[in-house]
């Protein structure tokens, strides 16, 4: 089973990838409240919230 947590999106030029380095930073479409998309095998199955504590973070 495939599953895949969205958590939003982000249109780039290839040759903007290509030049990412570690840690880079890429800014998607949503803001830090928006909900998050869990699908299994490409079946939306939840809507969920990503929450950080103690340095961690949690779906």
């Amino acid at each position: 089973m495939d599953i895949t947590v969205e958590l939003g999106a982000a249109n780039l030029p290839i040759h903007h990838l290509l030049r990412m380095g570690r840690g880079a930073v890429i800014e998607l479409d949503v803001g830090e409240n928006d909900p998050l998309f869990i699908y299994a095998n490409g079946t939306l199955i939840a809507h969920s919230e990503v929450n950080a504590k103690d340095g961690h973070l949690r779906v």
